[in-house]
């Protein structure tokens, strides 16, 4: 791996830290907090596709 491969994971790992306390706070509910758990996996799955095919 090499540095513009290591960067991008980084940045998610960061942003995910950052949002992960907000998220787990609003999302009392076991039902909306598995709608939510699958949106942001669709989301992050398509920039994973996204950047593996453009770079």
């Amino acid at each position: 791996m090499n540095l513009e491969q290591i960067m991008p994971a980084i940045a998610m790992i960061l942003v995910l830290i950052l949002v992960l306390p907000g998220f787990l706070s609003s999302n009392s509910n076991l039902k909306t907090f598995l709608k939510n758990i699958s949106i942001w996996t669709i989301i992050v799955l398509v920039v994973m596709v996204v950047l593996y095919f453009f770079y």
